[in-house]
């Protein structure tokens, strides 16, 4: 593997990639997306279980080693997916194949909406579309955005060291402390400015954990899905997130036009502490076996 910097106009994009010297024959040209406030690392555990396919796993906006949004821009879904389509020109990839986990997911099914021509397979884990707005609560959250926007951003919490920030990683919940280790490994730096004397945080944008602002509704999501025209392999995890439940799941999944299901009894990030039993079903899917 080697370290990846893209130079877009959102910003430069970091990530990893396998040096095509270690393929023997021109594999898939596939993106990889992790989910919300993970990063490139997400894909670490799965990767040796991808033969055959060249992998670029990028750091998204705002995540990683990737640069953050400018003030004025907004972390949306829809800007998500124009920053990864910039990312694929800036690697001269015409047409490629998509993975990705949860947050990584919905980014890549607006891609695979907006450019089916460019889009050759998508294989997406615990997700599938962007989260959807209550249009009865759409004002609601306006207001929570706007008024979010206006307060003092808090200090960035300071971990003494690497173990702290994974026990801090793994105790929010739905994770394990090998795969929480990969991410914060990626995901701190060390703390500079203000008082901050050593210790290390987190290097993603504090923005991202802002209320967003608007949402598509449930309709308009199922539109968008329904418009992919690529093959798509979904792999969720049993049970299901409290915000992505069952019955809404199942429904996305039904407005694919080509689509194949595999469900296991894994938690969130089953693709990083299952990932040869998610390689099995993904690996093939990708390679067009």
């Amino acid at each position: 593997m080697e370290e990846l910097h893209l130079d877009t106009v959102f910003g430069r994009l970091a990530g990893w990639r396998i040096h095509p010297r270690a393929h023997t024959t021109d594999g898939p040209r596939v993106l990889a997306l992790h989910g919300w406030l993970d990063n490139a690392a997400s894909f670490l555990p799965i990767q040796p279980h991808l033969p055959g396919v060249e992998l670029v796993a990028l750091d998204m906006p705002g995540h990683g080693a990737s640069a953050h949004l400018p003030l004025a821009a907004e972390y949306t879904v829809v800007n998500m997916a124009r920053a990864i389509v910039a990312a694929a020109d800036a690697l001269g990839w015409d047409r490629f194949s998509m993975l990705g986990h949860s947050l990584g997911g919905a980014v890549a099914s607006v891609v695979a909406a907006a450019l089916p021509q460019r889009i050759v397979r998508l294989a997406l884990v615990e997700s599938l579309g962007a989260l959807a707005e209550d249009e009865q609560k759409s004002a609601r959250h306006l207001r929570e955005a706007f008024a979010a926007g206006e307060r003092r951003r808090r200090p960035l919490r300071t971990f003494a060291d690497p173990a702290e920030a994974t026990r801090a990683r793994v105790t929010a919940g739905g994770i394990g402390e090998a795969a929480a280790r990969l991410l914060v490994e990626r995901g701190i730096a060390p703390a500079r400015g203000g008082d901050r004397q050593g210790g290390f945080t987190w290097r993603s944008d504090p923005r991202l954990t802002r209320p967003t602002a608007i949402r598509m509704s449930e309709g308009q999501i199922r539109d968008q899905i329904a418009a992919i025209e690529c093959p798509v392999q979904v792999v969720y995890a049993r049970p299901a997130q409290t915000y992505f439940p069952e019955p809404v799941r199942q429904a996305r999944f039904d407005c694919l036009r080509d689509g194949r299901l595999a469900v296991f009894d894994a938690g969130h990030h089953l693709h990083m502490e299952q990932p040869e039993q998610v390689a099995a079903v993904v690996a093939p899917f990708l390679r067009g076996d």
